[in-house]
């Protein structure tokens, strides 16, 4: 034990040092990391060999992914995931998540077997392996370029949803397909309820928890505890759910919506939501760091050299089916930029996860080595040649167009913001007689000078960029049209209005709000 945690702190080491030198060259550290890994990997560095052997262990990386990181990583996501943009783009992450993932499926499935030589169930395999998604390297460039808020939305909505789709669909490919074959017709059937099953299972589990541990928060204002909640309601959602045979994956990420929004609402202090969201940001680092350098070293212990053709034609098929998926799905969605769709496609990149489900074959699954190879084969491609080009790809589509005055009017609008806030917090104290008549108003004057600065610095610069108020104009009325969508539902639910003229006025409202 002593000697393992020793290589498990040599390893964090080099994942951290690669990560700050990546960061500080404001360079995307997932793919420096895996790199990095590769290095080590393959040059026989005098001290690495027993960490090398010991990442290079099939059950320790898979153990390491799966049960430790993939936890974390999937919490961490959802949780700060606002439920205000999951159900303004509901539509794009709902069929690219589902649509996307089953298209990708099918279309590797069928051109896998039929180019790659392998048989119908190994092909559906590989298919639902390599549909996982992991937008890590491409959010980090997201958030340095200032891409738009909605597409690093979709792109990171899709991705959590994708996990567990792809996770189901490897299970019955792997275990069912055959015996499901067999049945013909009957079979299908079986297939699709179990998939059902697996899926909205695990949402339930995550749902159940997540609203239990959001109840929880109320009866606590302690932010190391409510901490330690987070993290027993991330891993007890994934593994009760696996324990059941349902899908952890979406068993945590349903979890992590609740909790960050509807437990954030009723039951966290602003110091909780920050502690825990500054925690997990740090536990999503280290796992993010980690994983990235084991994907490079473990990819380096395979020998690709005698089967370039079949790489080659392995990559070629997985980005056409990502095209297929991204490309079919995003034509029924309106308003969606085509230079987006073009990003979604590119940057729909492949991550450990793949690597975790390819080395979880048993032993004995026929043509395994060759899945594994072609999924290294798909990942190392995918990080390294995407992921460095889609910065480029980025800024050759024009889709950060350059607005005068906004970075002025943000941070205007954030003081007025904060300072609000502030005088809301002072009249709560003022009523609760924890402050004095004097401190109140003396410090009520103060803020309130400051916001008739921030109005009329606000004022000055609306006359110099008149398109900025057009661009608030636009946001501010698509709020007031979801106010008005849930106001309409509320009149349903208390039976003030039918059903018949909700469900009407509802209509009406969303197009508006895609018109």
């Amino acid at each position: 034990m002593h000697e393992h945690f020793a290589l498990i702190l040599i390893l964090l080491a080099i994942a951290v040092a690669t990560t700050a030198v990546a960061k500080k060259l404001n360079q995307p550290y997932p793919i420096s990391l895996v790199i990095v890994g590769v290095f080590i990997g393959l040059l026989p560095i005098e001290g690495l060999e027993s960490l090398k052997d010991f990442v290079a262990e099939d059950e320790i990386f898979r153990f390491t992914i799966i049960s430790i990181f993939l936890p974390t990583l999937l919490g961490e996501a959802a949780l700060k995931l606002p439920y205000s943009q999951l159900k303004e783009n509901r539509t794009p992450i709902i069929i690219l998540a589902l649509g996307g993932t089953v298209i990708s499926f099918l279309t590797v499935g069928v051109l896998a077997e039929l180019f790659l030589g392998l048989n119908l169930q190994v092909a559906f395999v590989f298919a639902a392996l390599i549909a996982a998604t992991d937008p890590i390297s491409v959010l980090s460039i997201f958030k340095r370029l200032g891409v738009d808020k909605r597409l690093a939305t979709v792109i990171e909505g899709e991705s959590l949803f994708n996990d567990g789709i792809a996770v189901v669909l490897f299970n019955i490919a792997a275990f069912s397909l055959m015996e499901y074959l067999h049945l013909g017709v009957t079979g299908f059937v079986l297939g699709a309820i179990e998939f059902i099953k697996v899926a909205f299972g695990g949402a339930v589990v995550g749902g159940t928890l997540g609203y239990l541990f959001s109840k929880l928060t109320k009866f606590y204002d302690d932010y190391p505890l409510e901490i330690i909640f987070s993290m027993l309601l991330f891993y007890g959602a994934f593994f009760i759910a696996e324990q059941f045979h349902l899908s952890g994956v979406i068993a945590t990420v349903v979890a992590g919506i609740i909790f960050g929004n509807y437990g954030g609402e009723i039951g966290m202090s602003p110091t909780t939501k920050l502690n825990i969201n500054n925690f997990w940001d740090v536990a999503a680092l280290l796992a993010n760091s980690m994983v990235f350098l084991m994907v490079g070293l473990e990819i380096a212990r395979i020998d690709l050299t005698p089967r370039w053709g079949g790489i080659g034609m392995a990559i070629v098929i997985v980005l056409a089916a990502r095209s297929a998926a991204v490309y079919i799905t995003l034509f029924f969605v309106r308003n969606f930029p085509p230079a987006w769709k073009h990003i979604l496609n590119w940057g729909g990149l492949k991550g450990s996860l793949s690597i975790a489900l390819a080395l979880s074959l048993p032993l004995e699954f026929p043509a395994r080595e060759e899945v594994v190879v072609a999924a290294f084969s798909v990942v190392l491609f995918s990080l390294v040649v995407q992921g460095l080009s889609v910065k480029p790809l980025i800024a050759w589509l024009n889709i950060i167009p350059k607005k005068s005055g906004l970075p002025a009017y943000e941070d205007h609008i954030s003081k007025i913001h904060r300072y609000k806030s502030a005088l809301k917090k002072l009249d709560v104290m003022k009523e609760e007689a924890l402050i004095s008549e004097y401190v109140y108003e003396r410090l009520k004057k103060t803020y309130n000078e400051k916001l008739d600065y921030e109005h009329a610095s606000l004022e000055k610069l609306y006359s110099q960029f008149p398109s900025l108020i057009e661009e608030q104009f636009a946001k501010a009325h698509k709020q007031a049209l979801y106010s008005e969508y849930d106001a309409v539902e509320e009149l349903a639910a208390k039976n003030i209005i039918s059903d018949a003229t909700a469900g009407k006025q509802k209509e009406q409202i969303i197009d508006m709000i895609e018109g």
